[in-house]
């Protein structure tokens, strides 16, 4: 399922001024990771820093030292937080410029690198090798602790936890559903095409219509209709669940986009729809300062 959704993202021949060299990683939040170069130029949006506090920090999880992406506006007083989960090639320049745009609206972003315990997912240049050797390894509740860690720092430095959001892409958007439903914080979530089903074990237990009863958070839904590894199918089973679940289930609400494909938000990549990812930001953004966050 997961290898299946990454299919249609294979970097195209073509290449822009992008390119393996000038975009190495060498800190959080910078350069694109190796499996998805080159990035396309001629969409990639660039959010500026102006008026904002940027770039990387170490979040403490027990002895471990996670490190994240932090964007938040200048001498801001209990912004509202929002936790960004990336997709599975770690936080790149792209979800530091997501950071910067929720920051630009007056949030306290967070981006951890959720995978850094199992290796670096920018470093790897397969999408297959990724998978098997990072990501399938990553555990829920590994993930679901270190968001919780992500919280307390953000409490500590002055962000208002009261108003807790977060939003994710693709494999970060199955963790929103999942995060929904952990914390009973959570005021809001956003997922971006993020896998609704499918095989479990024992490292990922549920899936999020496993979790539709549990939810605590109303969460906004954002698919493609032409997503070959979460297909309409799928999001109708999960429209009916939600309609049985918990309260915050029934708030939730799925949005479909004609033709869309799997990423179509991500504006580096050619699965890029502008049309689909500008209406779905735009709800995105109201969505959190419907219920509270933004």
């Amino acid at each position: 399922m997961m290898q299946e959704q990454f299919d249609a993202l294979t970097p195209p021949a073509k290449a822009g001024p992008y390119s393996r060299r000038d975009f190495v990683h060498t800190t959080v939040g910078t350069g694109f990771a190796a499996a998805v170069l080159p990035a396309l130029a001629d969409t990639t949006i660039r959010t500026d820093s102006q008026g904002l506090v940027v770039g990387e920090v170490t979040i403490p999880v027990g002895a471990f030292r996670m490190p994240a992406y932090r964007a938040v506006p200048q001498g801001a007083t209990r912004p509202p937080l929002v936790l960004l989960v990336s997709e599975i090639f770690g936080v790149h320049e792209y979800i530091a410029d997501v950071a910067r745009r929720l920051a630009k609206k007056g949030c306290m972003a967070i981006a951890p690198e959720l995978f850094v315990r199992q290796g670096d997912a920018q470093r790897y240049g397969e999408i297959g090798k990724l998978l098997a050797e990072v990501i399938a390894k990553v555990p829920d509740r590994q993930v679901m602790g270190d968001l919780d860690a992500c919280v307390a720092w953000a409490q500590g430095e002055g962000a208002d936890t009261a108003r807790l959001g977060i939003t994710g892409f693709c494999w970060g958007g199955r963790i929103v559903w999942l995060y929904c439903a952990h914390n009973p914080a959570v005021k809001a979530g956003v997922a971006w095409y993020g896998q609704l089903a499918g095989q479990t074990d024992a490292l990922r237990p549920q899936h999020p219509i496993d979790v539709v009863g549990s939810l605590h958070g109303a969460v906004l839904g954002l698919y493609g209709e032409a997503d070959n590894g979460i297909p309409p199918a799928q999001v109708r089973r999960m429209e009916q669940a939600l309609a049985q679940g918990s309260t915050a289930a029934r708030a939730s609400r799925i949005v479909v986009y004609p033709g869309a494909p799997h990423a179509f938000h991500a504006d580096y990549r050619p699965s890029y729809r502008k049309e689909a990812a500008e209406d779905g930001w735009k709800r995105c953004l109201e969505w959190l300062e419907g219920h509270g966050v933004a």
